[in-house]
């Protein structure tokens, strides 16, 4: 058996030539493909706009940019993700907060978040960045409705659920980063998710105000928008006051502003060419993962060593499966020397050293440690065979069964 991956791109002859004709464009940055990438995008997850950029990483600490997050700032969050949700919060001088998670769920616990809350004044915290972890959508709708009555904006971590969604309380599918409950939401398109472009992130909102300040933070806080302009229309054309007659602005066309402290947070056109078209095929894939989401829950339901697992939920996009047991480090060596490669999903970013310095503890999050115990996440990704599939399951099932 070939080496199985927890997760594994797919790289199709469609999405080979989509990135060969970009190659031979005229544009290999700043080109066409990027807005048509984003007009893609918006229009998948139902939001009014997306902003592409260069990972999620970035587009986590653009959200954090532009909604304002400043020195003092307390930003709620969970401790069972990726070091980045918490981080961008850190790259703006904020202070991170950690709510513990729903042992059922593992999303972010809103009861744990309520109690935080208040037991302090309001206006001692500003934000809330849940995340959609493993693919499970966050109930959206109850997190607005707590960040409402406390005066917060919500960022929503959604890399690991393009295509996800929840059941609101009219019955309606809302799908993660269509913008109706938070004011921003984040994508990634590292190779091991949903959407691969090499790297990749994307930013969805329905905020035209924040819109327009992320276009200017992705690309070094410059616009070319003459309806921003701070500086006088003389200023701009300096010596050179010839008519522009023909032209349908009266500022020069070389004329830029750069009016914020931003960043080179940008995307080429053969990475959103990739992307493009490997989102053309994006709810077949989800199709695929909820089988293979289906196979494992049905096989590992009822055994003794199961502590928990991702299980069937509906709207679950499933960029992990993760399963809880004992013995989770000799699991983990065991399907290694089978040449299966789980991997655990995660370390509790509250006990990383670099937030320990801030005071945090074992046994602050008791939720989240105790999962981080026994969690390990499985092969997952649409070109999983049934047989590799099959063999995960009757590796794990030789390990605690005999």
């Amino acid at each position: 058996m070939n080496p199985i991956p927890y997760g594994r791109q797919h790289i199709t002859e469609d999405d080979i030539q989509a990135v060969v004709e970009t190659l031979k464009s005229d544009y290999l940055t700043q080109g066409p493909k990027i807005k048509e990438f984003e007009d893609a995008f918006a229009s998948y997850v139902g939001s009014r706009y997306a902003i592409a950029v260069s990972n999620g990483t970035a587009a986590l600490h653009l959200n954090a940019l532009a909604i304002g997050v400043k020195p003092g700032d307390k930003v709620i969050t969970t401790p069972i993700t990726f070091a980045a949700s918490a981080n961008c919060v850190r790259y703006c001088g904020g202070e991170v907060v950690f709510a513990d998670i729903d042992p059922e769920t593992y999303l972010v616990d809103i009861h744990s978040v309520r109690k935080l809350l208040q037991a302090s004044p309001k206006g001692t915290y500003q934000g809330i960045i849940p995340v959609d972890f493993a693919g499970r959508a966050v109930d959206l709708e109850a997190f607005r409705e707590l960040a409402d009555e406390f005066g917060l904006w919500i960022i929503q971590d959604s890399c690991h659920s393009p295509g996800g969604y929840f059941i609101d309380s009219k019955g309606q599918k809302q799908h993660c980063g269509n913008g109706k409950f938070a004011e921003l939401a984040i994508f990634s398109f590292h190779p091991v998710k949903h959407i691969a472009s090499g790297e990749g992130g994307m930013i969805t909102t329905n905020d035209e105000n924040l819109y327009k300040k992320l276009l200017m933070l992705r690309t070094h806080g410059i616009t070319r928008d003459e309806s921003l302009f701070q500086n006088s229309l003389e200023f701009a054309r300096g010596k050179d006051n010839f008519s522009l007659a023909s032209h349908n602005s009266a500022f020069p066309a070389w004329y830029m502003e750069m009016q914020e402290l931003g960043y080179n947070y940008r995307l080429t056109d053969f990475q959103a060419a990739l992307g493009l078209s490997q989102l053309k095929r994006a709810d077949e894939g989800l199709v695929r993962r909820k089988e293979i989401a289906k196979k494992y829950y049905e096989a590992f339901q009822g055994q003794s060593f199961i502590k928990g697992q991702s299980g069937v939920v509906e709207g679950h996009a499933y960029h992990l499966y993760v399963i809880e047991i004992e013995n989770r480090l000799g699991l983990y060596n065991y399907l290694r020397e089978k040449n299966i490669f789980a991997q655990i999903h995660y370390i509790p970013v509250h006990l990383m050293p670099y937030y320990r310095q801030f005071g945090w503890e074992e046994g602050d999050m008791p939720n989240a440690e105790q999962y981080y115990k026994n969690c390990i996440s499985l092969p997952m990704y649409p070109t999983l065979t049934n047989e590799e599939q099959e063999f995960v399951i009757n590796t794990i099932l030789s390990f605690f069964n005999g």
